[in-house]
């Protein structure tokens, strides 16, 4: 029989490698796969014998976990919630969500997996305003729920456009951009990306670059738009105390702000102890096959077995 979640994905993971390793995986115990995605992660880790809990607040997830569920059938599996359940909401709340899969005994995790990244579900289809690359509406919310990214840029002051610019983007001409968008959205509101990205393109210095001038921008408006660094923060401390004792807390990051954060919290939570000193890194051949894996950076504690959180 085809082991369950062997089927192939839509994309592959940053790293899955890696990953699977950090989890130290032990066959038959649940490991929360926290950003689920379109499942790649998941499908891996019933392969290695793992029971799977997603968690994604991406309502284009649950198609992706209903896929899942048909293929675990498909192979076997009368009951595909003995080996993998899925709950929509944020990994920030994590302890609900396990209460909600009827995971209810004490620390009942052998694993936690944190994805940062946007997945390139959400990159290749411009309908979720989160590329620069395509045209869409400039949304940017995970979930359909609070102010969008074009409420952000047609509403917010100057000042606030610039810190949100310097702070979240780490853009330095945060200030310049914000007085751009500022001017352009007196003239007509700013409700599409294209629109949004021809603003910058306008107004960014010109010389050589690295980027696109516009991707500290999205990643600004993104993190503010779905509160990012506070859902990471709630999500470590999350994840801290929904491990069982020598469980894995593994994290994919893909910036600066994401990775001190995870660096900082794994280092210092009483009850976490780093796997290595440094981030893992993809490998050359890995960045030349998925792109996307250029910046990321995996960290990985273990839950001390002393020391209550």
């Amino acid at each position: 029989m085809t082991p369950p979640g062997a089927a192939t994905a839509p994309h592959v993971p940053v790293m899955l490698e890696r990953c699977l390793e950090a989890l130290a995986i032990v066959p038959d115990t649940w490991v929360a796969d926290a950003t689920f995605g379109a499942g790649g992660h998941s499908r891996a880790l019933l392969a290695r014998g793992a029971r799977v809990l997603g968690i994604d607040r991406d309502p284009d997830a649950a198609a992706h976990a209903d896929a899942l569920r048909r293929d675990l059938r498909t192979a076997g599996l009368s009951d595909p919630d003995e080996r993998f359940r899925f709950v929509r909401g944020n990994f920030a709340d994590l302890g609900t969500h396990l209460a909600t899969a009827g995971l209810t005994e004490p620390s009942p995790l052998a694993g936690v997996l944190l994805d940062l990244g946007v997945s390139s579900m959400q990159l290749d289809e411009g309908d979720r305003g989160f590329a620069f690359r395509h045209d869409g509406p400039l949304d940017m919310r995970m979930a359909a729920e609070g102010p969008s990214a074009a409420d952000v840029v047609n509403t917010w002051t100057f000042e606030a456009l610039a810190a949100a610019l310097h702070r979240y983007g780490e853009e330095r001409h945060s200030r310049r951009l914000a007085r751009a968008i500022v001017e352009a959205r007196e003239r007509a509101a700013i409700t599409t990306t294209q629109r949004l990205v021809d603003v910058i393109q306008q107004a960014y210095p010109g010389g050589p670059r690295r980027d696109h001038p516009a991707r500290r921008t999205f990643q600004a408006l993104r993190i503010v738009v779905n509160d990012e660094l506070g859902a990471l923060e709630r999500g470590l401390q999350a994840s801290a105390e929904a491990l069982a004792p020598a469980g894995r807390l593994v994290v994919l990051s893909y910036h600066s702000l994401e990775d001190r954060i995870v660096k900082h919290t794994l280092r210092d939570h009483p009850a976490l102890e780093p796997v290595t000193k440094r981030p893992l890194e993809a490998s050359p051949a890995e960045i030349e096959a998925n792109p996307r894996a250029r910046s990321a950076k995996l960290r990985a504690a273990t839950r001390s077995a002393e020391v209550t959180p």
